[in-house]
Formats: structure tokens, sequence, C-alpha cells
């Protein structure tokens, strides 16, 4: 007796469940999106309630929210009137920026945090540190000033001189000034309004210097304090 017959009919009873199967996966699937366009998102609860502020600030509550205000502020209440999900509206270019630079912020403050109690035992340690750093600013300032001192005699003197020639004499027949006298006299001149810039900007580095050392005095103590608790 030959077997083919029982064996091609076993194949296609195989197949056919296979096929029914493969219907029944696609039915599910068809089925379920049919719910999620039909029902909304499946993750929100059902029965829930969303809730908006307009532009003028008034709350506004609904099943849906509004196209325009699709991207604001808004929350999900469930059938108990509980708010079970809170959605920021979505940021401006210059609000994202500024989170940006407040993170950047918040990282640098950390690390300089660590560094302060990382490298120092005390506070002493950091006034130390500033008292000598003070100190080379001030041997700085005092070069600088004995050398505009110095500017300000040769000014002197160049000036003086030139009080023989024209334009500067009133005597008839004067000469004309020199070359090199002139040019001493403008270099002098804009050596002398350098260096008092320069100067000015010791003074204020000094001042920002003690202002930073005892901002890191006081965080290093605010530190410390922490820890301790």
């Amino acid at each position: 007796m030959s077997l083919q017959p029982a064996r091609r009919g076993r194949n296609i009873f195989i197949m056919r469940i296979a096929a029914t199967r493969q219907m029944v996966v696609t039915l599910g699937f068809a089925a379920a999106l049919f719910c999620v366009g039909a029902y909304g998102d499946p993750a929100t609860p059902k029965g829930a309630t969303y809730r908006w502020v307009d532009e003028k600030g008034e709350v506004h509550y609904g099943d849906h929210i509004p196209p325009q205000y699709a991207s604001s502020e808004r929350a999900i209440l469930n059938n108990k009137g509980v708010e079970v999900q809170h959605i920021d509206a979505e940021k401006s270019p210059e609000q994202l920026a500024l989170d940006e630079r407040e993170r950047a912020a918040a990282l640098k403050q950390r690390q300089h945090d660590y560094f302060l109690v990382s490298t120092y035992t005390s506070a002493k340690d950091i006034e130390a540190l500033r008292d000598l750093r003070l100190d080379q600013l001030k041997g700085q300032r005092a070069a600088a000033e004995q050398y505009i001192d110095g500017l300000r005699s040769r000014l002197g003197a160049l000036q003086t001189r030139s009080l023989g020639f024209r334009p500067y004499s009133s005597r008839p027949g004067a000469p004309r000034m020199p070359d090199d006298v002139a040019e001493n006299l403008v270099r002098t001149l804009n050596d002398l309004h350098v260096q008092s810039s320069a100067l000015a900007t010791e003074a204020e580095r000094e001042a920002e210097l003690r202002a930073q050392f005892q901002a890191d005095i006081e965080r290093y103590n605010e530190l410390h304090t922490l820890h301790q608790h």
C-alpha cells in the first residue's frame, strides 16, 4: 500500500494550520491599530481628562487638547480628577540655550567645589595663597609705578627742552624742533598712557582677585559645614 496520499494530506493540513495562524496574527494587529485610532493612546488612562492653560492664564479641561495648545504645558487627570501625568511645554530655542548655560554653570561649580575640597585642608590655606598672590601683585604694581615716575620725569625734561623750539617758543627766529626731540616726546607720551592704563588694570585685577578668594573661602566653609552634617 502506498503512503504518498496520506503524507500529501498531512502536508496540506499543516499548511492550512499555518495559514490560519497567520490570519489570526494579522487580524489581531489590525484590531490593535483600530483601537489606537478609535480610542487614542492606550497608555492614557480610561476616562482621562486633559488640563491645560490658555494664553490668558485660564485653566481648561477636556477629553482632548486643542491643536493650538498641543505644545503647551498640560496634565492628564484620571476619572477621579487626580493628576497622573504632567507634560512640560515645548521650549523655545532661547529657553533651550538658557538651560544649556545653566547646566554648564552648574557643572563648572561642581568642578570648582571638587577643586576646593581636594586641594585645601582648611580655609587658612586659601588665605595664605591669597596673601601670596596679593604680594606678587603689589610688587608688580610698585615696579610699574616706579617706571611711570621715570616716564613722567623724562616727559618733563622733553617738554622743557621743546620750549626752545617752534611752535612752542615765542622767540623770534626760534629753530624748528629737531626730529629726535619730537619723536622722543611722542614716544614718551604714548608709553606713559599705556603704562598708566596697565596700572589701572592691575588695580582692577587685584580687586577681582580679592573677591574671588573671598568667595572661595566662603564656599569652602559652606562645603565643610555640609560635609560635617
